[in-house]
C-alpha cells in the first residue's frame, strides 16, 4: 500500500482524505513512477466539487507530476527504470481515460507518451509545475495562429499559465509587444517575465487601454470585457469552459509528452522559467491548506506539492520494483 490523498464523495476540500491506497501495476504501454513532486490545478478542485465526469470512488485528484520510473510495460521503449520524468498524467484528449489515481499518492501509472525526461536543470518540483499550464498556454497560441512579430495582451500575466503565455511570447514566438494585466503587488513579477507593458487590473479598466493587439490571451475567463483590446478580427482565445465572450475561441488542452520534449531546449537555456508560488512547495500534508488557497485565485504561478515522504529509490531498487510488477503482469496474463 501507499499513502495518497483521495474522496470518496464530490464536495468541498474537506471530503479530501489522506490514508493508504493500492499501488497500481503498470500495463504494456505503461511507466510506474515514485511521486517526487505535484502540482494543483483549478481543474482538480472543480472535479473534485461537481461530477464533471463519470467516475467511480475513491479518486486521487492531480494531473502534474514529476518522479523517478521505478517500473514499466514491457512495450514501452523509450524510458528505462531509474529515468527521471514529469508530465500531465491525465490524457483529457481521451474519453473516458480519466484516471481515478491522481499524481496527489507517492506511486501512480502513466502511459509513456504522455511524459518527457525532466530536464537536469530543473527540480523536481520545478518540472511538476509545467505541465498543465505549458501545455495549455501551447496550445492557445496554436488555436490562435500566432505569427512572429504580432503583439498580444495576455490577460491574467501571473497566474499558472499566464505566466508561461508572456515568456512564450516573449521567448519561443518571437511577439514584437506583451503585454499583460495583473494585480499592483505583481506588477514588477510580471515585468520579470519579459512583458513589456503590464496593466494593473486594479486601477485600470480594459476600455481605458489605448492600444489594440493582434491577439488577447485570456487566461482568467474575462473575454466577456477583455475583447475590446483585440484589433478588428483579430482572435481572442479563452482557456475557460464556456468563454465569457461568444466571439472568444476556446482553447482545449492536448496533453503529450512531446510538447513538453519540445520545449526542453527553452528550459535547459533558462529562457523559459518555471514559477511556483512563493507559498509552496508545500508538504504532502498540507493538500487541503494547499487547495484552500489555490481556490482563492490569488496564486502567482503554480502551487506544488513536495515532500511525498519516500526517500528517492535507488536504482538497484528500482530493478527490484519493476521485477516485481513484471512477474505481477505475467501472473495476470496467464490467469487470462
Amino acid at each position: 500500500m501507499q499513502t495518497a490523498w483521495f474522496y470518496e464523495e464530490h464536495g468541498p476540500k474537506e471530503v479530501l482524505k489522506l490514508g493508504d491506497f493500492p499501488i497500481p501495476y503498470p500495463l504494456q504501454n505503461q511507466l510506474l513512477v515514485q511521486v517526487c513532486a505535484a502540482a494543483l490545478n483549478p481543474i482538480d478542485f472543480k472535479l473534485r466539487c461537481k461530477p464533471l465526469v463519470s467516475t467511480d470512488y475513491p479518486v486521487v485528484p492531480g494531473c502534474d507530476m514529476a518522479g523517478i520510473v521505478v517500473g514499466k510495460g514491457d512495450r514501452v521503449t523509450r524510458f528505462e527504470v531509474g529515468d527521471e520524468v514529469y508530465g500531465n498524467i491525465q490524457n483529457f484528449n481521451a474519453e473516458g481515460e480519466f484516471k481515478k489515481l491522481g499524481t496527489l499518492a507517492q506511486f501512480i501509472v502513466v502511459e509513456e507518451n504522455l511524459v518527457a525526461m525532466k530536464p537536469k536543470n530543473i527540480s523536481f518540483e520545478e518540472a511538476a509545475s509545467l505541465p498543465v499550464a505549458v501545455q495549455t498556454a501551447v496550445e492557445g497560441f496554436k488555436t490562435a495562429g500566432f505569427k512572429e512579430g504580432q503583439t498580444i495582451f495576455v490577460v491574467g500575466g501571473a497566474g499558472g499559465v499566464g505566466s508561461l503565455v508572456v515568456q512564450l511570447a516573449k521567448q519561443l514566438y518571437r511577439a514584437s509587444l506583451v503585454a499583460a494585466t495583473t494585480s499592483t503587488a505583481k506588477v514588477e513579477f510580471v515585468k520579470t517575465l519579459g512583458a513589456d507593458k503590464v496593466v494593473d487590473y486594479t486601477k485600470t479598466r480594459y476600455e481605458e487601454v489605448m492600444e489594440k493587439y493582434d491577439l488577447v490571451y485570456d487566461t482568467i475567463g474575462e473575454s466577456k470585457n477583455s475583447y475590446v483590446l483585440a484589433k478588428d478580427g483579430a482572435p481572442v482565445i479563452d482557456v475557460t469552459w464556456p468563454p465569457s465572450n461568444p466571439r472568444a475561441l476556446h482553447s482545449g488542452l492536448k496533453v503529450s509528452g512531446e510538447i513538453l520534449e519540445n520545449l526542453r531546449p527553452c528550459l535547459e537555456s533558462g529562457k523559459l522559467k518555471a514559477v511556483i508560488d512563493p507559498v509552496g512547495p508545500l508538504h504532502l500534508c498540507n493538500v487541503i491548506k494547499a487547495f484552500e488557497y489555490l481556490e482563492t485565485g490569488r496564486a502567482r504561478g503554480k502551487v506544488v506539492i513536495s515532500h511525498f515522504s519516500l526517500p528517492y529509490l535507488t536504482s538497484e531498487l528500482c530493478h527490484c520494483i519493476n521485477g516485481f510488477c513484471n512477474s505481477k503482469l505475467a501472473l495476470q496474463k496467464s490467469v487470462i
